[in-house]
């Protein structure tokens, strides 16, 4: 009982001490890391109507990871919390949990991509990539909602996942959206393996490459999940997460390519652990102040110590380019970023 209390008071004493230091900072104009209160993870970072939103996922047990809340701001520092904008009692097919949002403004509405349920196939170790029963709590995959403002309430658009096959054994799971030239793309996966698919005009279909297939293996040299693309310079950077999710080797890896088609090689990490900070830094995403050349990183780290494999928070530091265009080591803080309106 005794060591019990010890971690209670032990836990409190450090959540104080983090909220006077991230008070701190906000009082200096600085956002604090973590930016937003509570155990959230994945964090996506989309600018919508002269706003910041983050689209986390809820960290908890899968249980209890039923729902997504998401978060704007003016200027990076000051978050107001939008509870529950969907959940599994929209998504009848949802049993098990949500995670890994991604959001998309298209046509005026809104998109949020996102991974249900812990997707598994009939027998992975025995080669059997077949998708369970519907029924089964472990059929899942990636689903699509859509909502007329960011903050939702948000409608399943097709009543199903998008794709809930194991195509090249990647499992459906952590999607990336993003536009070149004029079309949609998405590019995901889990378990070491990553594919690249096109998406229809509505959202509600995948439709083939001009070579007829539909489901192209991007995955590069460390890959295990978590993608990002994104484009600079003329330039295409496909980021990604290696290690394990719940443990210290958690990290973000990165290549470089003409197009978003690749091929990537693997040029080296650029979010990992700092024991004078945070360990377990990963499944991120990036976004680009308008009409600049100032990029930022949010992310999510576990706190020091840390006590729950679903102890994890959401950060937001600086990215930034050698004159090369290469991705320079992320420096972790404590103090996060300086407020910034959009203008």
């Amino acid at each position: 009982m005794k060591s019990i209390k010890s971690i209670i008071c032990l836990l409190l004493g450090i959540t104080a001490t983090s909220l006077s230091a991230k008070m701190l900072e906000r009082e200096r104009g600085y956002s604090g890391n973590p930016v937003i209160d509570g155990w959230y993870a994945d964090p996506q970072i989309r600018i919508y109507e002269g706003k910041y939103w983050i689209f986390p996922t809820t960290s908890g047990l899968f249980k209890n990871q039923v729902f997504f809340d998401c978060f704007s701001s003016p200027d990076l520092v000051t978050w107001t919390k939008h509870q529950r904008i969907i959940d599994n009692k929209e998504l009848k097919w949802v049993n098990s949990c949500l995670w890994a949002p991604d959001s998309i403004e298209k046509d005026g509405k809104y998109y949020l991509f996102f991974s249900g349920n812990d997707a598994y196939p009939i027998d992975r170790k025995g080669g059997d990539m077949t998708v369970r029963k519907t029924t089964d709590k472990k059929y899942g995959g990636i689903g699509v909602a859509v909502a007329d403002k960011p903050e939702g309430p948000y409608k399943d658009l097709i009543g199903k996942p998008l794709i809930d096959k194991f195509w090249n054994i990647a499992q459906p799971i952590d999607q990336y959206v993003f536009k070149y030239k004029n079309q949609w793309y998405m590019i995901y996966g889990g378990w070491r393996k990553c594919n690249l698919v096109q998406l229809a005009d509505d959202f509600k279909s995948l439709k083939p490459f001009p070579d007829g297939s539909m489901y192209k293996d991007m995955t590069p040299q460390g890959y295990v999940e978590g993608s990002v693309m994104f484009e600079r310079k003329g330039k295409w950077y496909f980021m990604w997460s290696e290690g394990n999710w719940t443990k210290g080797t958690y990290k973000v890896a990165y290549g470089i390519a003409d197009t978003p088609f690749g091929p990537f090689e693997r040029l080296g990490a650029v979010l990992e652990n700092d024991e004078n900070v945070a360990t377990g830094a990963g499944h991120h995403s990036v976004f680009n102040y308008p009409n600049t050349d100032d990029w930022y990183i949010c992310y999510h780290r576990r706190p020091i110590p840390n006590y729950h494999r679903d102890h994890r928070m959401t950060c937001i530091d600086r990215l930034y380019f050698d004159k090369d265009g290469k991705i320079k080591p992320v420096k972790m803080t404590f103090k996060g970023v300086k407020a910034r309106t959009l203008k």
